[in-house]
């Protein structure tokens, strides 16, 4: 395989999703079975174009279906406690790195994509009490992203997006 520039970028990508979301201490696995997983879930290089990302319409439709794949394919490779936050700090490192960092962060479908959630975040929109959400946050903060069901994780999206409106 050629080392194109999105073969690099994807690679540095998929190392960073990895290494963020291994830091769970409730869900440990390596790095190269962190990239395994993502790009069998569809994290590939050639998934590099923001016009092949979902518009604000579809993103949490498709977030459910990414994060859902991330789990199968995580229990296919032996991880069988990857969560829902987990999953999803997998894949929102991933788009993170990719697209925003990647030079994309203009695209409107980029501008919909989650952020990656953990305890610096929700300390840090705790502190300066966004959305005059302080105890939302510290709440969330305490249930622990990498525990996170579907319905947490989301409702901590729902939240950013009342805060920013």
């Amino acid at each position: 395989m050629t080392n194109t520039i999105e073969l690099h970028k994807h690679k540095f990508a998929a190392w960073s999703a990895s290494t963020a979301a291994r830091a769970s201490p409730l869900c440990r696995f390596d790095v190269v079975t962190g990239i395994a997983v993502l790009e069998s879930a569809g994290f590939t290089s050639e998934f590099s174009e923001p016009s092949s990302l979902p518009g604000p319409e579809n993103i949490d439709t498709e977030h459910l279906a990414w994060r859902d794949k991330l789990m199968v394919e995580a229990s296919t490779r032996g991880i069988k406690n990857l969560t829902h936050g987990v999953a999803a700090k997998l894949a929102n490192t991933y788009l993170k790195v990719r697209f925003v960092c990647g030079g994309h962060h203009e695209h409107p479908n980029v501008g919909h994509l989650h952020p990656p959630i953990d305890r610096l975040l929700l300390d840090g929109l705790a502190d300066e009490n966004v959305g005059g959400f302080a105890k939302e946050w510290r709440r969330y903060r305490d249930w622990g992203w990498s525990n996170f069901s579907s319905e947490q994780y989301e409702q901590v999206i729902s939240q950013i997006r009342l805060a920013l409106r």
